[in-house]
């Protein structure tokens, strides 16, 4: 016990303590500490988690089907929300089949050790996100980390695999990097795992439901979304419900369903969640859909724009993850904390979940925001760098 008190006192004296704060609603503006403050770090990015269409839905399964599932998928787990959410992720990636799971990070780690073993070689980005990273290690294939984003070394690296080739080959990627807010060159991977008989798998945990014209995700706005082996994606960011999935060829997924550990040995989601889930994969293709995207771009576009205009790095940023670099922990949270006496709750991003230097307060702009309130945000923010980085 000594020792893991020292080691969160270390933490502390080095600015990089994490600490849990409740937050009652969900947003554009939510309590805190019985305070108010415009949410600026959520991942609902549609603005949908407390839809009524949503809610009613689960309700409506929830009352039919109970509270909780009662066992894994394959004791008796499986009932007709989660079967029919399966035909629907199916549908909107245009892939034979797809599979559930409980979470992003289960379903990273389960798609990696069930398809993947010691003969085979997995090509990681180097800003994958944590899940990716050990579902490699899970998989106990060799796992040879590219550049980010750069094809010209990952092409290489690939040459240089290639006389000692035994099995699969997997390029794997974000489709949107959690952490930037930029896009995988998708079109460009594709063309190399056509060249060298590998196989894609993109965790658009970041995209689905927000990037492309129809929302269908980050290889919709490429042009290449029936070019992708593997789809992974989420339930509980834009489409504001929970768990995750694979879209795929029938084949992975009974490979999946046989060979995943993390699917196996998981009861499974309670039924109000796929229909939930239903209810937002329906708000996306619909009108309303079409709307909130619009909607969030403009959000986006205006918070970037002013950001831009006071001289902050964003990091390339391209999406509705806006991070605003501060590169040390130290100021990064100093920030964070005025913003939050000033009624903006953003967090801070500091080591290990970026490297050290790139520090972020990391916003995430939402469809539901309102432009006067991005406004104000953007001149707490840039005030709050000036204090503590400038």
């Amino acid at each position: 016990m000594r020792n893991w008190q020292a080691r969160l006192d270390q933490l502390s004296q080095q600015g990089m303590l994490r600490s849990l704060r409740v937050v009652d609603g969900q947003g554009p503006k939510v309590n805190i500490n019985g305070r108010e403050a415009l949410l600026l770090c959520s991942n609902n990015y549609l603005g949908i988690a407390d839809h009524p269409a949503l809610t009613e839905a689960m309700l409506i399964a929830t009352r039919q089907y109970g509270t909780g599932s009662g066992a894994s998928r394959l004791v008796s787990g499986t009932m007709p929300p989660h079967a029919a959410l399966e035909e629907r992720i199916a549908f909107f990636k245009g892939s034979a089949a797809a599979l559930l799971f409980n979470s992003g990070y289960v379903a990273n780690t389960g798609i990696l050790q069930g398809l993947f073993g010691p003969d085979d070689v997995i090509f990681s980005d180097e800003l994958n996100h944590a899940s990716i990273i050990d579902g490699c290690r899970l998989a106990r294939a060799r796992t040879v980390v590219y550049p980010h984003c750069d094809v010209a070394a990952l092409t290489e690296l690939m040459a240089d695999e290639k006389p000692h080739r035994k099995g699969r080959w997997l390029i794997v990627t974000d489709g949107v990097f959690s952490m930037d807010g930029d896009k995988a060159p998708l079109a460009e991977l594709c063309d190399l795992k056509e060249e060298h008989d590998a196989l894609l798998m993109v965790d658009d945990a970041h995209g689905t439901g927000v990037i492309g014209k129809e929302g269908r995700g980050t290889g919709e706005y490429f042009d290449c979304l029936d070019r992708i082996d593997l789809h992974m994606g989420t339930l509980g960011k834009a489409l504001g419900c929970a768990g995750a999935y694979l879209a795929a060829e029938q084949v992975v997924i009974d490979t999946l369903i046989n060979n995943s550990r993390a699917f196996i040995f998981s009861t499974s989601l309670p039924p109000g969640v796929p229909a939930a889930a239903m209810a937002a994969f329906d708000l996306v293709d619909s009108e309303e859909g079409c709307r909130l995207r619009d909607k969030l771009e403009a959000n986006r576009k205006q918070l970037v724009g002013l950001l831009t205009a006071g001289g902050m790095d964003l990091l390339g940023s391209t999406t509705q993850i806006v991070p605003v670099l501060s590169k040390d922990p130290e100021p990064t949270m100093k920030m964070t904390g005025r913003l939050l006496e000033d009624g903006i709750f953003l967090q801070g991003i500091r080591p290990p979940t970026v490297a050290p230097g790139l520090c972020r307060l990391r916003a995430t702009v939402m469809a539901s925001h309102e432009s006067v309130d991005l406004e104000r945000a953007a001149k707490m923010i840039l005030a709050a760098h000036k204090e503590f980085s400038g």
